[in-house]
């Protein structure tokens, strides 16, 4: 198993699905948890690994400087930044909202920009950090019903690979996951038979586990990784046929 250990960890998105999943993961082996989160849930969440918990708006910068003093006051450090929270707002795009686009945009893309602004100068003073962004099959392929969504994660891979080249020289790494289809509670909402669809078009057959994505990000986020920069990895079960 690969070793985080005394890392500190930020997990914005860490109250539930695959956030939670991470955050559980990065304490076996051995990182410091903190999570990001509105929902108050994170609160049970970081109490069971012994982390703490901010509630935070990762679509507010200003809220996200003062946060970070304070994560800073509290561990010294900032070793890890998974950008993992998103929203969904899925409507075609003919009858899609402003609103609906803004509300992805912001937190989806923009959340991901400001964790890393006000974060990354931290990294580069102590010459260290691995930050790894949540894009989505999505934002390769796009997906009906998702224009904002898949905009939105398109841009996250477009900017992981842009700010790898800028901070490498600093000892940070920027990567990507790009999860297929995840069971988590997000995705339980939707139609059952329209579910085993989507299982029976993926080569291995089966949905993927909020597990399966966090044991990828725990791979980035680890020593092991340090060559790997840039790169976006697919968490799918081989894509969609």
């Amino acid at each position: 198993m690969f070793s985080l250990k005394d890392k500190v960890a930020i997990v914005t998105g860490g109250a539930k699905g695959i956030g939670k999943a991470v955050a559980e993961n990065f304490h076996k082996a051995g990182a410091k948890i903190v999570i990001w989160d509105l929902d108050e849930e994170g609160q049970k969440v970081a109490d069971s690994l012994k982390g703490k918990f901010y509630k935070v708006n990762t679509a507010d910068r200003e809220e996200l400087e003062k946060t970070t003093k304070q994560v800073i006051a509290d561990f010294d450090r900032i070793d890890i930044l998974i950008n993992n929270a998103g929203i969904l707002r899925d409507s075609s795009f003919l009858k899609m909202t402003d609103d609906f686009w803004d509300d992805v945009i912001n937190v989806n893309l923009t959340g991901v920009y400001n964790c890393a602004k006000v974060v990354v100068p931290y990294m580069k003073s102590q010459k260290y950090g691995r930050i790894i962004n949540a894009s989505s099959i999505a934002g390769v392929y796009g997906n009906f019903g998702q224009t904002n969504y898949s905009a939105a994660k398109a841009g996250v891979i477009g900017f992981t690979k842009s700010l790898a080249r800028e901070v490498g020289k600093n000892g940070i790494t920027v990567n990507a996951i790009a999860p297929g289809y995840i069971q988590t509670e997000m995705t339980a909402s939707i139609p059952k038979e329209f579910q085993e669809k989507i299982i029976a078009s993926i080569p291995v057959r089966r949905a993927g586990k909020p597990e399966d994505v966090a044991n990828a990000y725990l791979y980035l986020a680890s020593e092991e990784a340090g060559f790997v920069n840039g790169s976006v990895l697919h968490v799918d079960g081989g894509g969609m046929i």
